[in-house]
């Protein structure tokens, strides 16, 4: 089934998407073919994503393929048809939050974490005594444990209470406020 023309709304969240993509490091091509994916209420051919966002068939494939590695795409066979079909792996955004989530944590923030490991461990083993980049990078890596940790409680939250969590976060804010 082919994807339908777009209405000028999803056109315009489609583009948008992209351009929010390339702002957090993501390719806008991969951004778009993702919103498209979110959008379409059925799974899609390569071939149909490249004619609906008028891109190049190779393009489609190797975004597709980083939209994999992310877990942000599934592969759907249909019976008699043996090309794939590509939907977004979940329509539901607060779990689409979670696997963005924990793939930059995987990417970014662990790798970091590894890092600044070793460099505080190097730092304890050679003779330098330099305590202003030891107590700096102690910092950075104390931070982002507990970011990760924060992180951790958060990815096992049914959607429910994640729910909760961000509509308190302002009241909690106040409150805090009232006793800081």
């Amino acid at each position: 089934m082919p994807v339908p023309k777009l209405y000028a709304a999803e056109q315009k969240f489609i583009l948008h998407w992209g351009e929010m993509g390339a702002r957090w490091g993501v390719n806008r091509t991969i951004a778009q073919i993702h919103a498209l994916l979110y959008l379409c209420p059925e799974p899609v051919t390569a071939e149909e994503i490249a004619t609906t966002l008028s891109v190049a068939r190779s393009n489609v494939s190797t975004s597709l393929k980083e939209l994999q590695n992310w877990d942000l795409v599934n592969v759907v066979h249909a019976l008699g048809d043996r090309r794939d079909r590509f939907e977004a792996t979940g329509k539901d955004v607060w779990e689409l939050f979670k696997v963005v989530l924990e793939g930059r944590r995987q990417r970014e923030v662990d790798p970091t974490v590894k890092m600044l490991h070793d460099c505080l461990e190097e730092l304890e083993t050679t003779e330098s005594t330099d305590d202003y980049t030891k107590q700096r990078l102690q910092e950075m890596l104390e931070f982002l444990e507990a970011v990760t940790s924060c992180y951790e409680q958060i990815r096992e939250m049914p959607k429910q209470q994640l729910q909760k969590l961000v509509k308190m976060a302002g009241q909690l804010h106040k409150f805090l406020g009232l006793i800081g």
